[in-house]
């Protein structure tokens, strides 16, 4: 061999070092690929599908893949939904990456569906079961946190009514979930006009008078975005009631830097605030295949780099 060759080979082999396997396979089919396997100062969590291009279909290896590249939390709005065997083997593999596990969502037939503000008793005993049948999901995979939407909004029902009926419901949620040290996190959201809850002083609200530590708010910066702004000051003014955070840039709901919102700026005022929980990556990829998967790593690099 001759040494110009060698040379190159060995220092192509150096530049390698301390990356994951994951990340080294895919540092063989793309130039621009620029992971770092250092841990994320902020426990980041992506979900099933957001790297299948380079880690493949299976659930485990999309898991490996994120620990590979640094990230340290996970979530999976369909939990509820994924059978026994493969709820314990992804609980197993968390534990064995040191992974945190984010939401996911307690099953109540859907966000518009079986709502809360209603008052309607078999509205509220689907919503109760779902609590029940959550605890032991949670266990398998040590999980701390299940989304909740309380529904539609009732035009028929004068708003104080609707509260009253919410705040009713979630307390008999929180009852059940608070002795195994589960927190239900309800999501404003933004998605229709249609539904009950959609800003963060409103869920402030409803959290303070559940008056249960099983029941805080899940701060989707997305969707706050989209409903009211401010996202700063609606952090401050709603902190001591928030329990989980996720993230999306607006327009989009794509990876930070895509869109207007400042992430950097929100990263570090949280970060500063003292927050050590779980920020669940709850968007697409601004751009497809394997480039849209380094996109969306580097993103959260830079904007995590304060």
């Amino acid at each position: 061999m001759e040494r110009r060759s060698f040379i190159k080979k060995s220092a192509a082999a150096a530049s390698l070092t301390g990356m994951g396997i994951s990340g080294v396979n895919a540092m063989t089919k793309t130039s621009k690929t620029t992971f770092s396997s250092d841990p994320f100062k902020m426990k980041f969590a992506p979900h099933l599908g957001m790297f299948k291009n380079h880690a493949g279909t299976d659930p485990i290896d999309q898991i490996n893949f994120m620990a590979d590249q640094g990230f340290t939390a996970f979530e999976d709005n369909n939990m509820m939904k994924r059978d026994v065997a493969l709820q314990t083997k992804i609980g197993e593999t968390l534990a064995k990456r040191n992974m945190t596990m984010g939401v996911f969502v307690i099953q109540k037939g859907g966000n518009l569906k079986n709502t809360l503000a209603a008052g309607k008793q078999e509205f509220i005993d689907i919503f109760l079961n779902g609590c029940k049948n959550a605890i032991e999901v949670a266990k398998r995979v040590n999980a701390k946190w299940l989304t909740v939407v309380p529904g539609g909004f009732q035009r028929r029902l004068p708003i104080g009514i609707q509260d009253a009926n919410v705040i009713e419901a979630l307390r008999r949620g929180a009852d059940i979930l608070e002795p195994y040290g589960l927190t239900m996190v309800l999501e404003p959201l933004s998605d229709s006009p249609d539904l009950y809850l959609q800003r963060s002083d409103q869920t402030y609200m409803i959290c303070k008078a559940v008056n249960n530590p099983a029941c805080k708010i899940l701060f989707d910066i997305y969707h706050l975005q989209k409903t009211e702004g401010h996202i700063i000051r609606n952090i401050d003014l709603t902190w001591d009631e928030i329990g989980y955070f996720q993230i999306g840039d607006n327009p989009g709901r794509k990876e930070p830097t895509t869109g207007e919102i400042n992430y950097k700026n929100i990263f570090k005022h949280i970060q500063n605030k003292g927050f050590n929980g779980v920020l669940g990556m709850e968007h697409g990829n601004s751009i497809e295949g394997r480039e849209g998967e380094l996109a969306v790593i580097n993103a959260y690099r830079e904007t995590s780099s304060f």
